[in-house]
């Protein structure tokens, strides 16, 4: 089959969409990445949280099913939103957590601490990632 010459308007119109292209590229990719990147600050958001309210009880206050139920559900939505970004490990962890939180004799500390559940590893995670995205 014979090769034809592309015309001066044909190139023009393929550089064009080129360009489009990549620029469109370019753009997901900064815009996922930020995307990523709020997802990991928000992981490290519900350790806070997580931690107050544990903390909360040891110094003697009263379980609160109101608080479980909302960790639970802050955990189940970055687990979400962590699958929909590819990070599937964390997004596991974070499942793990939504899981507990609804049910906290669902699981015993020995699976928890196998799933690498505990909060500074959960946290250590999101950290290492979020140092990742920014090239650190």
């Amino acid at each position: 089959m014979p090769v034809t010459e592309m015309t001066a308007v044909e190139w023009l119109n393929l550089l064009t969409h080129l360009k489009r292209w990549v620029s469109n590229l370019l753009r997901a990719r900064t815009k996922r990445k930020a995307e990523s990147k709020e997802a990991l600050r928000s992981v490290i958001r519900a350790v806070r949280e997580t931690e107050i309210y544990i903390r909360r009880l040891k110094e003697g206050g009263q379980k609160s099913i109101k608080a479980e139920e909302k960790l639970s559900l802050r955990w189940t939505n970055l687990s979400f939103l962590l699958k929909d970004l590819k990070l599937e490990k964390l997004a596991k962890r974070c499942e793990i957590k939504g899981k507990y939180w609804a049910d906290t004799s669902r699981y015993d500390s020995d699976f928890l601490n196998k799933a690498g559940t505990k909060l500074p590893e959960v946290e250590r995670v999101a950290l290492l990632a979020l140092a990742e995205i920014d090239g650190k």
